[in-house]
């Protein structure tokens, strides 16, 4: 199971655009072969920041999503809203906490 985290800082004025390709591309990418959850955190004190929350089966599920022709439109016109570049992280759960 791989873990990824992007956090994602927007031009203010670009957010509720941002919204609408997460809001249009949520379910898509959810239905993707290897996708098992999918979730949108926004920061809680700076209201252009965002994180995607997504769990993949494993790392090459993840990049066969990321060479995709879906990941191929929808990343494009998400980074042209950034004001920062993107900080991705990928992790691995060590411990169960079941």
């Amino acid at each position: 199971m791989i873990i990824r985290v992007v956090r994602m800082t927007f031009k203010e004025e670009r957010v509720e655009q941002f919204l609408e390709i997460f809001e249009q591309s949520k379910e898509k990418i959810r239905s993707f072969p290897g996708c098992q959850h999918l979730q949108l955190l926004a920061d809680a004190n700076q209201p252009n920041v965002f994180s995607t929350y997504s769990i993949w089966k494993d790392e090459s599920d993840l990049n066969v999503y990321r060479n995709s022709e879906l990941f191929g439109q929808v990343w494009p016109e998400t980074k042209c809203l950034f004001a920062a570049p993107p900080v991705a992280h990928s992790y691995i759960q060590k411990i169960k906490l079941d």
